[in-house]
This record gives C-alpha cells, structure tokens and sequence, in this order.
C-alpha cells in the first residue's frame, strides 16, 4: 500500500492584533504622558551624588538665574487659581477669568506683581519672548515672601525646591533660602543633576 500524501500549506500569521496593541499602546502613552514646561530660563544645576527623587505632585520650585533672577513655579492648575486669588486680595488687584485662566497654565515666571496683570494679558507666544526681571526677593521688597506665604496657604502639602544655577552668586541664593526660613520653611530640597560615575 502506498504512502498518503499529506498536503503542507505554508503557515500563516494574522498581524492584525499585534498591529492594533501597538496603536492601543502609542495612544495609552500619548494621553498619559506629561510633558516638561518649557521654562522662561535654562538652569544648569550642580550636580550631585544624591539619588532621592522628588514627587511629581504638590511642589513649589524656585529657579535662580545665572544672572541671579528668581523665578516661581507652582504645580497644580486648581492650586493656582487659588493662588492668584489670593495674591490679588492682598495686593488689591482683580484678575479676569482669562488672566486667572492664564496664570494656572503657566510655566515658571519671574515678573514683579506689579507687572503681573500686562505679562497675563500677553498671548503665549508674546510671553515667551518678554525679558523678564525676576521677582523681588530683597529685605525692602520681598513679594517672594508673598508667594510662598499664600501657595503654603493654598495647599498646605506643598514641598519647596530650590533649583540654582552652579554659576548662580551665592548671595542671591543666601537671600531665598532666609526667606524661606524667615516664613518658617525650615524643609526644602536642592535640586541637582545626577553626577556621573567614572
């Protein structure tokens, strides 16, 4: 009796659902993912051998210039709404909707309170382009005090960071941190680069 012949197909594989989890996961990490602010400033850290990272939520961060300007930032659009409702109280000054709107989607800023209702004004891109002076962290005019007295008060979990340049004076530096010691923030964090191994 002779052999049966067994007819061999080539096998086929459906990439279908391969291609539809790559699409799920392009978009999963498109809705989910955080993108970094562009800020007003570079900062170019010290760096340093800690490893302690720092939450993603609830932080306050001042940036200092090369130049010595202060900046302010603040994470957490309702927080900051807050925030500008409360420095226009203790400054006298009404913020519209859009400026209200504007100023819980900005990034970091550096602008004296006096000038802080024109730089709202501006459209984003105008913004960007504006020089901005830093805000006024001397003994006779500290509206940085300000800040961090009423953020404190807008959500009390806040954890302060200081990020300076490495080139940054230290006086200027001297200066925010008696601030914040000044308002009884005795607990804050530096912020550096990770320094490499060799």
């Amino acid at each position: 009796m002779g052999k049966v012949k067994v007819n061999r197909s080539q096998p086929s594989l459906d990439m279908t659902p391969m291609v539809d989890l790559a699409f799920l996961l392009v978009t999963f990490f498109m809705l989910t993912t955080k993108f970094a602010p562009e800020e007003p400033v570079v900062v170019d850290m010290p760096s340093s051998i800690s490893e302690i990272k720092m939450p993603d939520t609830d932080i306050l961060t001042i940036s200092i210039s090369k130049e010595g300007i202060v900046f302010f930032n603040l994470d957490g659009k309702y927080t900051r709404e807050a925030l500008i409702g409360k420095i226009g109280e203790k400054y006298g000054l009404q913020f519209t909707s859009k400026e209200t709107h504007a100023f819980s989607l900005l990034s970091s800023f550096g602008v004296p309170i006096g000038n802080l209702k024109e730089f709202l004004d501006l459209d984003p891109e105008a913004r960007k382009l504006v020089k901005q002076t830093g805000i006024p962290a001397d003994s006779a005019h500290n509206e940085l005090s300000d800040w961090i007295i009423l953020s404190r008060m807008s959500n009390p979990k806040l954890r302060v960071a200081i990020k300076g340049d490495r080139d940054s004076n230290y006086p200027i530096i001297k200066k925010v941190i008696n601030t914040l010691i000044d308002n009884r923030v005795t607990r804050f964090n530096f912020i550096t680069n990770l320094e490499k191994e060799g």
